[in-house]
């Protein structure tokens, strides 16, 4: 048992035990319902890793008492499938017991492996739980996902984290809890915290922590905020939670206020104090679109450079491309105009139920029937003519307006002029 890892023997067999995921296993909540009734199907569940995904699916299989079969879909092929759909028709013919297939990377799974399942699922031979870490609308083949229901797992709080950290510690039976160990409140916190919601992470560097440091001469092993900090391979984190929300919001602000200085030292204040690049670079993506826009889009383009010279070349080379994206975007013209849009048609398209799709363009086959058939191809008429492309009740909406700002002051919209909405004559 000491040479399983201790994420692996800490892992939750029971909702008791089950930490996280309030949204979707807590009380009156369907996943738990679902659980309780006997009533689960199939189901994929995504979401960062550490996060439970595996976890909750050896639980649900342990509580409708079914056969579990386990794959990995990057060890797994066509042939391995097939004889779990064997083995589950067998066991249902004779003892009347579900399977559930509990896929771990299902995302990695190509169309052919994905298709063998899907006669299985739809019969009922077995039911299949994928966890994966990649989005399954887009990484996966639409079948499969057709089939399941979908769950998204969030990162685990930090008073979760430490919650768990401190049950392992306790636990002498698949714990920690045989060795004398003093852990200060500071190394928790900061290991609940620096982990980012990832449970097997901090597991991990809690053992390794415990595990490599010596005894001290009362006998005890003593554990302080700088031992953790190396095995998690980070320097210890300068600031606590409340000051790392505060210093990302004074760098988002900065962004927005165009003061490159203040929101180079807020970045690097994260970054040395331990805050991954990464992060910095998300944020400037969201604000490129958010603060810039159409006054100058190469912000975005910068800003997406940013994040995947953090994810391909790492610190400190990342820190040039970061610190290029950071300038540019304080000094480029600001223009609300995309957040300003997206919020407008986004209430609309939620509250609005009368938005029938014009007869001129809807997926119909040609007929003077109803004013179908009279869609004008913009391409004849030199790119653009009049047309309503609005449904009746919102023709007269415009969510997006130019701003004065940057080349957004130079764009002329179609149905756009300095007076106002005037539509532009047929050509």
């Amino acid at each position: 048992m000491t040479r399983i890892p201790l994420a692996e023997r800490m892992r939750a067999t029971s909702l008791e035990e089950f930490v996280g995921q309030e949204h979707i296993v807590g009380k009156n909540k369907l996943l738990r319902r679902a659980i309780e009734t006997g009533s689960v199907g199939s189901c994929i569940f995504y979401g960062p890793p550490g996060t439970g995904k595996t976890t909750l699916a050896g639980i649900i299989a342990k509580m409708l008492n079914a056969n579990i079969e386990k794959m990995n879909a990057v060890s797994s092929g066509v042939g391995d499938a097939k004889a779990v759909i064997e083995r589950a028709r067998t066991q249902k013919q004779m003892f009347g017991k579900d399977t559930y297939l509990l896929l771990d990377e299902c995302h990695r799974w190509n169309k052919a492996q994905s298709d063998c399942v899907l006669q299985a699922i739809e019969e009922g031979s077995i039911f299949f739980i994928g966890s994966t870490t990649e989005n399954p609308y887009t990484n996966m083949t639409r079948a499969i996902v057709s089939r399941c229901s979908v769950f998204e797992f969030k990162k685990i709080s930090q008073t979760d984290v430490e919650k768990v950290l401190r049950r392992a510690l306790a636990d002498k039976e698949k714990g920690l809890g045989d060795y004398k160990t003093k852990v200060d409140d500071e190394a928790i916190s900061y290991l609940a915290f620096a982990c980012n919601g990832d449970v097997r992470n901090a597991l991990n560097a809690l053992e390794l922590a415990v595990l490599s440091t010596k005894v001290g001469k009362d006998r005890v092993i003593h554990i302080d905020k700088q031992v953790m900090a190396e095995c998690l391979n980070k320097r210890p984190l300068s600031i606590d939670e409340s000051m790392y929300y505060d210093y990302l919001s004074a760098f988002c602000k900065s962004l927005r206020g165009s003061d490159a200085d203040a929101a180079l030292y807020y970045a690097f204040r994260l970054i040395l104090s331990g805050i991954e690049p990464n992060i910095i670079a998300r944020r400037m993506i969201a604000h490129a679109s958010e603060d810039i826009g159409m006054a100058d889009s190469n912000a975005l383009l910068l800003a997406i450079s940013a994040l995947t010279s953090c994810e391909k070349l790492g610190p400190p080379e990342c820190y040039l491309t970061l610190t290029h994206a950071i300038i540019y975007i304080c000094e480029a013209e600001k223009s609300n105009s995309v957040v300003v849009a997206m919020n407008k048609a986004m209430a609309d398209a939620e509250n609005e139920r009368e938005d029938i799709v014009p007869n001129h363009l809807k997926n119909h086959p040609s007929t003077n029937r109803d004013g179908h058939g009279k869609y004008k191809y913009p391409h004849d008429f030199g790119g653009y003519c009049k047309q309503q492309y609005m449904p009746d009740k919102l023709k007269d909406r415009i969510y997006y307006v130019p701003g004065q700002n940057g080349k957004e002051k130079n764009l002329v919209r179609k149905k756009f002029s300095k007076n106002g909405f005037v539509p532009k004559e047929d050509k």
